[in-house]
């Protein structure tokens, strides 16, 4: 599998969990990783909150340089994690505590 194939079955996993419509109350966005360096794959907006994930195949993938900067960073004023099969349970029933809880 490759991690466009993770982040595209993640984004339908995501719309499943969150309450509400698609695209109304929650949407999902695959980040380009060509315009900002290190900007985390996924970001999640439902209603006035929202959510960064950085999504890897594996714990122990490597990391590219600044991910750990905004999933640290960001913490302070979002929901972000990084997310792969791993922790794929834990860290998405914490999204939807966060986000529509």
């Amino acid at each position: 599998m490759k991690e466009r194939d993770y982040q595209e079955y993640l984004v339908k996993e995501i719309y499943k969990l969150m309450p509400g419509k698609k695209l109304v109350d929650t949407i999902v966005i695959i980040n380009d990783p060509n315009y900002i360096q290190g900007i985390p794959d996924l970001t999640v907006l439902h209603h006035s909150k929202w959510a960064f994930l950085e999504v890897k195949l594996s714990e122990k993938s490597k990391e590219q340089p600044n991910q750990r900067w905004y999933v640290g960073n960001w913490r302070q004023y979002v929901f972000t994690a990084f997310i792969y099969p791993e922790n794929e349970k834990e860290v998405l029933l914490a999204l939807q505590q966060s986000l529509a809880g």
